[in-house]
């Protein structure tokens, strides 16, 4: 083999590589679900976001160098209860006009098993940044790369941290618990 072709080879073998080892997929909301759940006196209060978007990028040969983005409309808040989701969205609690976007953006990534990691990343909600740490799941096959799938754990946010806090009368008669449950599970496509 001369030389010129030798190196197009090589240089069709190393994109094919490169291309293999990076991937892009997008949130699919049909088949997503990003909820919440906080106590409140005996019972939980269970909410869900229906408007949210995000990307992944996944680096098989080296998982560590994957990424993830997302962003929530706040204003996308569903609790079944209108009057209730109003106050939610308003100055007194999530301010949406001020602060209408909850998003996370990750720092590192961190392979635990074959088909689970560790996602460390900044969440800024109210204009509030924590880091937090979710631990993902795959729940599709490795070899399926047209779509992804996972299961989410992350340990409970508090309100008090993210500046999420009714008026001090509110907060005292309404025993809304400080800690909030997440419940996570993506659906993501991959990207054209």
């Amino acid at each position: 083999m001369k030389l010129p072709n030798l190196v197009a080879a090589a240089a069709v073998v190393s994109l094919s590589s490169a291309v293999l080892a990076n991937e892009t997929y997008r949130f699919d909301p049909s088949g997503s679900a990003i909820g919440f759940s906080v106590h409140q006196f005996l019972g939980t209060t269970h909410g869900k976001f229906t408007k949210f978007n995000g990307k992944i990028d996944v680096n098989r040969e080296h998982p560590e160098n994957s990424s993830l983005t997302a962003q929530i409309d706040v204003r996308s808040i569903d609790t079944r209860i209108k009057k209730r989701d109003d106050h939610l969205r308003s100055a007194e609690f999530f301010n949406v006009d001020k602060y209408p976007q909850i998003t996370f953006k990750s720092r590192s990534v961190k392979q635990t098993g074959p088909q689970s990691g560790d996602i460390l990343g900044d969440l800024t909600i109210h204009g509030v940044t924590k880091p937090i740490t979710l631990h993902v799941k795959l729940l599709t096959p490795l070899n399926d790369t047209s779509r992804t799938r996972w299961g989410i754990t992350v340990d409970p946010i508090t309100r008090r941290d993210f500046n999420l806090m009714f008026a001090p009368a509110t907060e005292t008669v309404s025993g809304i618990s400080q800690t909030v449950a997440i419940n996570i599970e993506i659906e993501a496509k991959r990207a054209e």
